[in-house]
């Protein structure tokens, strides 16, 4: 594998990816919309909601019916549950579709608890609850929650594969809010274990956010609505895959630093003199 390569995938757990952006299945308008930015998107990982009347779209058709299970490993999530004794039923239950349906993803969960529903942000309580219960029960938890760089470290103590804090509220576009908070996250995640996976999950609503994100040095990227309810969701999941690789490689070549005053682009010495002869 050529250096850029190896570079490019990422590891959680047991599991690794070639692609750094991971991506919903749910909000698009067809299915075929969404199978369409699937591929644009290059992800190979995508999120699926597992309680059972999410698995179903308007037209009672099985989302798992519209998914290439030889490519895309399959991360089931906990959405929709706002206590960890959910959280923790429904990770169960999408284990046991996927052992039925032989997919790699059955033993890894993307944990959301959210603590309401207007602003659907993670409660900091019961998702540590619900982290230190799965991690128990065999699972390799990806862990939304909130900004917090200290509940990030608990999260991390407790076991989770990875951490995913958000940018902003899910699926309001808003993109980075407090990219402060965002570094301090990776400092203490990945102070001695840099190879710890951080990864933003919801808020983005550009390339732009995207491109931002992977800056900071984050590992990865998840997102939903920034691609399905785009005007164009195809051009939009590919403009999403292109940030990824824009946003990750800008990280690893290291920006030059922000000054007051300008820097002259062309050196000084050697300028031809405009003196007068004689």
């Amino acid at each position: 594998m050529s250096t850029l390569a190896s570079q490019s995938t990422l590891r959680i757990g047991t599991h690794e990816l070639q692609s750094r952006l991971i991506i919903g299945t749910g909000k698009y308008e067809t299915m075929e919309q969404m199978r369409q930015s699937l591929d644009a998107s290059g992800a190979d990982c995508v999120t699926v909601a597992v309680r059972r009347d999410r698995l179903h779209d308007r037209d009672g058709r099985n989302i798992l019916d519209d998914l290439d299970f030889e490519r895309l490993t399959l991360l089931p999530n906990t959405a929709g549950c706002y206590n960890a004794r959910d959280a923790v039923r429904t990770a169960k239950l999408g284990r046991e579709i996927l052992l039925d349906l032989g997919n790699p993803g059955a033993h890894w969960v993307k944990l959301e608890v959210l603590g309401d529903s207007k602003t659907l942000l993670p409660d900091p309580v019961a998702t540590l609850q619900a982290t230190e219960q799965l991690v128990q029960d065999g699972f390799q938890v990806l862990c939304y929650t909130s900004d917090d760089p200290v509940l990030a470290r608990r999260l991390k103590e407790a076991g989770a594969a990875a951490v995913m804090p958000a940018g902003s509220p899910i699926g309001s576009g808003q993109g980075i809010l407090n990219p402060n908070n965002i570094r301090i996250i990776l400092e203490y995640l990945k102070d001695g274990d840099p190879e710890y996976p951080v990864i933003v999950d919801a808020g983005v609503g550009a390339a732009s956010d995207v491109a931002m994100a992977m800056e900071l040095g984050v590992d990865g990227v998840l997102l939903n609505t920034a691609i399905a309810h785009a005007r164009d969701p195809v051009q939009m999941a590919r403009a999403m895959k292109a940030a990824i690789d824009a946003g990750r490689w800008s990280y690893q070549a290291g920006r030059i630093p922000k000054r007051l005053y300008a820097t002259a682009s062309s050196p000084e010495k050697g300028l031809i003199s405009t003196r007068p002869w004689g």
